[in-house]
């Protein structure tokens, strides 16, 4: 049992901030005689109730609705921050940074260096005065060594420290992994080293660090590295003694690998991006420099190759989108530097190309060029090309290798009667956490309740669609696709109409087309024209005009039995824009009117 009184001061001692308004993690609030506390942790809050100075009840909440959604007997509540410490610690590690101080201020000026002793002074000072007020202050880790108690050179705890004796770590992607662990202190001494050498830390900072690689291997008790192609350092550990996993259940097999001359690879790579493209298949192309990427992607744009490029320039949030924009054949070719390796599964690519893949060193070194390869390994005619006037030994290690794997799954496919099948991979969004798959165009017979609209007036009914309208122009503008495509059909499910038009913002580099409507009764035809719609492009070669695209789609319509185009010319400017986003062949937004 704690009184309240008690439990607001420990509270604050714990780095919780009261609040009456914002009630956020890391808060607590006072209402009466009942306390709410939102741990910087949870998910819900906790409300504690008191009769005087006993609890009454505890229990989790709703932070919207204040619904109750449990009660406990008993509730720990751990600190907002992690560098909470008992005041006698506090005080000891204050006077331990005071005398650290001293010394490093008397160096800095026995070796001249008065600017950066009166910046080292001025910054600890204020560190320590927030440290004695508030129990924190900004940057705290930097003095973890002196709230740990630990000496001078001594290395942090970390999360292997809390691990049992006979633990298994299992290290995944270990030729990438154990690298960064080992440059990991380095890049980390590196920073600090600056940091303290002009006076902006105490050498203390440097001990708030990673672990030494020698560390790790200490903290280490029974190791598995999962890798394809795994590097000296896994090898020399095994001993040589490794397990092989080559076989999928799926019955897949390794990419072919073809050489082919560099020569005219451009145009060679374009060839086989259209026989892909037929196909509804999709191309990752790998590049030495992100320059080289981008230019490639300017110049397949001009060809008519919907293409994008990805390299470490873009977001990381972006990149999900890319990987998804791929896979929904929004375009065709992906090109990177270094980014299609590691656990790229996409299963519609088919063809990996490599650029000048006779060019030693890290990106065509033997385990990067396989990874590579790797990417095509997902679908059933996965092919790799590489593009060189010689065959180095990175690229021969990499082809005896796939070589290898391929006879061995071949002859296993051949023992069990197993037919390769292409991966069937859920075409989830990593953002939203839901499937794409299921939200495409939903059919109204296999609805189980009766729809909406029979239970609204009139006026409901044309609100109703004034909202789902709004709503769906907002998505589409966002391009959110699906969202939009979902509103437009409850917006039909209202109307009960089937004939839509859509409206192709089209971005082109010449004032030719500027706005196209299409009537359109089904979405197989919608899918059709769309990829028809994505190859334009506009360059000074190009000559095609409007009245020649305009039957171009008449006569496609008429393949289709019942099918109607209108490919109209606007004179409204509002739907036009300069194509300013490098790497994208066509870029529209879409919305949908009833």
């Amino acid at each position: 049992m704690i009184s309240r009184t008690k439990l607001l001061h420990k509270l604050v001692q714990s780095l919780y901030s009261r609040t009456e308004a914002d009630f956020t993690p890391g808060t607590f609030r006072i209402k009466g005689d009942t306390v709410e506390v939102f741990p910087s942790y949870a998910d819900e809050p906790f409300r504690i109730h008191f009769f005087g100075d006993e609890i009454e009840e505890i229990e989790a909440f709703d932070a919207r609705s204040s619904q109750v959604i449990e009660k406990y007997d008993k509730l720990n509540i751990y600190p907002a921050n992690m560098f909470v410490t008992s005041p006698d610690v506090l005080q000891a590690a204050i006077w331990e940074i005071q005398q650290d101080l001293v010394k490093q201020v008397d160096y800095f000026k026995e070796i001249g260096k008065h600017l950066e002793a009166k910046r080292l002074e001025e910054r600890t000072n204020f560190d320590l005065e927030m440290i004695r007020e508030l129990g924190y202050c900004s940057g705290i880790e930097n003095y973890s060594r002196y709230l740990d108690g630990r000496l001078p050179g001594t290395r942090p705890f970390c999360l292997l420290d809390y691990f049992p004796d006979d633990f298994l770590m299992v290290v995944d992607e270990s030729h990438v992994t154990i690298s960064q662990v080992h440059a990991m202190y380095g890049g980390d001494r590196s920073r600090k080293e600056n940091l303290v050498e002009y006076g902006f830390r105490l050498p203390a900072a440097m001990d708030n660090r990673p672990l030494k690689f020698e560390e790790f291997e200490g903290l280490q008790n029974q190791v598995v590295y999962v890798s394809a192609t795994p590097a000296d350092y896994e090898l020399q550990k095994s001993e040589g003694i490794y397990v092989e996993q080559v076989i999928r259940p799926t019955g897949l097999l390794d990419p072919i690998i073809e050489i082919r001359p560099s020569a005219n690879q451009i145009d060679d790579l374009i060839e086989e991006i259209q026989v892909r493209c037929e196909a509804d298949e999709r191309v990752l192309v790998t590049t030495l420099t992100k320059r080289m990427a981008e230019e490639l992607a300017k110049y397949l744009t001009k060809v008519a190759i919907r293409c994008r490029y990805i390299h470490s320039d873009v977001d990381t949030l972006e990149r999900v989108e890319i990987m998804q924009d791929l896979r929904k054949g929004i375009f065709d070719v992906l090109i990177g530097v270094n980014l299609l390796r590691e656990g790229l599964d996409l299963p519609e690519v088919s063809l990996v190309a490599i650029l000048d893949a006779d060019k030693e060193g890290f990106l065509r070194s033997h385990r990067s060029l396989t990874q590579t390869v790797g990417r095509a390994a997902r679908n059933v005619n996965g092919k790799a090309i590489m593009y060189a006037d010689k065959i180095t030994n990175s690229m021969q290690k990499t082809i005896d290798e796939t070589t290898y794997r391929r006879e061995k799954q071949t002859a296993y496919n051949l023992k069990h009667g197993i037919e390769p099948k292409a991966l069937n991979k859920s075409l989830g969004n990593a953002l939203r956490g839901n499937s794409v798959s299921t939200q495409y165009f939903d059919n109204i017979e296999y609805k189980a309740a009766e729809p909406e609209s029979e239970y609204l007036t009139k006026p409901e009914i044309e609100k109703k669609i004034r909202e789902k309208r709004k709503a769906m122009e907002k998505a589409a503008k966002e391009l959110d696709f699906m969202q939009a495509a979902k509103l437009r059909d409850e917006i039909k499910s209202f109307t009960g109409e089937n004939i839509i038009i859509m409206k192709f913002p089209i971005y082109v580099n010449k004032d030719i087309i500027k706005d196209l409507e299409f009537e359109i009764l089904s979405q197989d035809f919608y899918i059709r024209l769309t990829r028809e719609l994505l190859h334009w492009c506009e360059d000074s070669e190009y000559s095609e005009t409007i009245i020649a695209r305009k039957n171009r789609f008449i006569n496609l319509s008429r393949t289709i039995k019942g099918e109607k185009i209108y490919c109209l010319r606007s004179d409204d400017d509002g739907f036009y824009h300069q194509l300013n986003m490098i790497g994208t062949t066509v870029i529209f937004y879409w919305y949908l009117e009833v």
